[in-house]
């Protein structure tokens, strides 16, 4: 690719965040822009379902990020709000509300809830979080993908601090109540948290630090802006095209073949998940382990029930996982349940397989019967959401590709494929790393590196000091 110079049409495969900011990118700096994308509409993952329903919860983490992209695109900056507390944690008879500490200013609302021994591990455990994150974060989320030398520097210096010998399971071990706590925030990169590494703990400082905030209109109402953004620019979209070879010559991508024809471009920006555009280029990659993917129900209430987010555990966390090693839908899931006035939206944990759940309506009311157990609901009316369903965006249905497992599992692979100079990798299961701010920054960044632009974290490093708490963001 020629670095410097402003490719006269870039062609952009997917609408999810990642390939909505990389075409706004690109469109910014001059780029005749198309888009393609297999689905009906932008959100990628959050556009599956209910055509009006996000498939996802309302909640974002790293407001910063969001801030950052809206100012950039010219766009209105979004009214977010602090969720408090984070999530409500329900099991063994117990509730548990923890605040974030950059939100509420002080970890006593949160320690207040647990017992003097769980008080200290929790704090002990919060600040170990905390750190590896700061550590962490110029090498492997704000700045580009990571050279062998800053790899080798990081860890030399900052990587001892992060546990690298130690599996998540016997770091964050803390007892029957907060063990599973720690653990989960690994599914947030599609880990299975039993085979996760300990570095996975920084995870948990993004929300129990920096705290999780309500989106004004969720995750699709943000795909909807950004997508007439990029329409106000000249980005022409393409939906409804599924790609299923790319033509390549010379170590160049030349054209990609669709369901509905032919496309040429000059430059190319992969959005997809990279094993799909590995596929695309008939690369035979080394298969690895897929990360997790989700079992989901978008319910529409009968009333309104505010905004909150809940998670229920199971009797035995482990065997949840058990289960999914095995392949098999778990027989006792935690479940994740969003409210958002009249809307909710329930999660599980589930296998990267397609054919998981031949009767996801079957699968999806036994769900629905466990959750009113629980946490009673006046439903009028619900979609399920399966592993098959996951997979129109992912191979195998898998959230965010690989499984982030062991040290080499955790690092994300880079934004370029050497078999195809003129195309970038970005998205969920490429440098940063999965969620949409991470996407948002792969996209805008990945878009970035064709036109030679400088790398720009859409103020992501702009986060509260030690003893600080957040501006209001309304």
């Amino acid at each position: 690719m020629n670095r410097g110079r402003t490719p006269q049409h870039v062609a952009v495969i997917g609408s999810g965040f990642a390939g909505l900011a990389a075409a706004l990118r690109l469109a910014q700096a001059g780029a005749r822009v198309t888009v393609l994308d297999a689905l009906d509409g932008p959100g990628g993952k959050a556009a599956l379902g209910a055509f009006d329903f996000s498939s996802g919860p309302t909640v974002v983490t790293m407001p910063q990020v969001f801030r950052g992209l809206h100012a950039r695109v010219g766009l209105p900056l979004p009214a977010l709000s602090p969720a408090r507390p984070t999530t409500t944690y329900h099991g063994r008879g117990q509730s548990f509300a923890p605040e974030a500490l950059h939100v509420a200013g002080s970890l006593e609302p949160t320690l207040a809830q647990l017992s003097a021994a769980e008080g200290r591990r929790y704090a002990a455990l919060l600040a170990a979080s905390r750190r590896m994150y700061l550590d962490a974060a110029p090498t492997f989320l704000f700045g580009p993908p990571p050279t062998l030398p800053r790899l080798a520097r990081y860890a030399l210096t900052r990587g001892r601090r992060a546990a690298p010998f130690s599996t998540l399971a016997r770091f964050v071990r803390s007892g029957p109540r907060l063990t599973p706590f720690w653990l989960r925030f690994a599914t947030y990169l599609g880990a299975d948290p039993y085979r996760a590494p300990a570095v996975l703990h920084n995870i948990a400082w993004v929300e129990l630090g920096y705290g999780v905030w309500h989106l004004p209109g969720g995750l699709l109402a943000l795909a909807g802006r950004l997508h007439a953004q990029a329409e106000a620019l000249g980005v022409r979209f393409e939906y409804g095209t599924r790609v299923t070879h790319l033509s390549t010559h010379g170590g160049r991508v030349l054209g990609a073949h669709t369901d509905r024809g032919a496309f040429a471009a000059d430059a190319w920006v992969s959005a997809a998940d990279r094993a799909l555009t590995a596929g695309w280029l008939g690369l035979d990659e080394k298969p690895t382990p897929r990360g997790v993917s989700g079992f989901a129900l978008q319910l529409r209430l009968r009333e309104d029930r505010g905004q909150a987010h809940h998670i229920f555990w199971p009797a035995d966390y482990a065997r949840e996982w058990r289960d999914i090693r095995r392949g098999r839908l778990p027989q006792d899931p935690t479940l994740y349940l969003h409210l958002n006035g009249r809307e909710a939206f329930l999660l599980v944990n589930a296998p990267p397989r397609p054919d998981v759940a031949p009767d996801a309506r079957e699968y999806g009311a036994w769900l629905l019967e466990r959750l009113q157990k629980v946490f009673a609901l006046e439903v009028e009316d619900w979609h399920a959401l399966s592993p098959a369903d996951y997979a129109r965006t992912a191979r195998g249905g898998a959230l965010y590709g690989r499984a982030p497992h062991g040290l080499s599992g955790s690092l994300r692979p880079g934004w370029t494929l050497p078999q195809a100079r003129n195309l970038v990798q970005v998205g969920g299961t490429v440098h940063p790393g999965g969620g949409v701010p991470l996407s948002v920054l792969s996209g805008w960044n990945g878009a970035g590196t064709l036109l030679g632009l400088p790398y720009d974290d859409l103020d992501g490093r702009q986060v509260p000091g030690r003893g600080e708490v957040w501006p209001d963001l309304s």
